[in-house]
């Protein structure tokens, strides 16, 4: 009897360690989330969002169509915070948290903040709900693989694969 009762302990923990080496080998999140944040006019500014590789594709005018409104990240859209009220290219922001989407051309980005800030994706995306669009010149940059914000004294900046787009913050 004892026998049989250290073979059912030893099964039993055998299977668990099986059980526990698979959830530990699962596959890493593709778009994984990140953020950013820092002081910028005075105000603690915070960027969420999910960072997507380029995994050799054409991004924008390809797998981010020209003249469609994007979320700026992958899966859950992004999230823009600021603590105070902001000048963003010289018209106001006021406090709060923000779905921050853009739509892209070749030439010019729309940059929305939207006041409806939990929403996934742009799939929901109401344009009446907006609080706030600018337009901004993006700029060549050197590879970025995975979309990252960077936020700088000026501003911030959304960069990916060989993108910048640069956008200004004051008081």
């Amino acid at each position: 009897m004892r026998k049989t009762f250290q073979l059912k302990a030893t099964a039993s923990l055998v299977i668990a360690l099986l059980f526990s080496a698979m959830a530990w080998a699962q596959k890493p999140i593709a778009s994984p989330r990140d953020s950013v944040s820092g002081v910028v006019a005075g105000s603690q500014i915070t960027i969420n969002y999910g960072s997507p590789s380029v995994k050799g594709r054409q991004v924008f005018g390809g797998l981010e169509k020209y003249g469609n409104v994007w979320r700026t990240g992958a899966n859950k859209a992004t999230v823009f915070t600021t603590s105070k009220d902001i000048m963003v290219e010289g018209k106001k922001l006021p406090a709060g948290t923000y779905g921050f989407f853009a739509i892209p051309t070749e030439t010019t980005w729309t940059i929305i903040f939207n006041n409806v800030a939990d929403q996934w994706g742009a799939f929901k995306y109401d344009e009446s709900k907006d609080q706030l669009r600018v337009t901004v010149t993006p700029v060549k940059s050197a590879m970025n693989e995975r979309l990252v914000y960077k936020i700088n004294k000026k501003g911030f900046s959304l960069n990916w694969d060989k993108l910048s787009v640069p956008v200004k913050i004051s008081k």
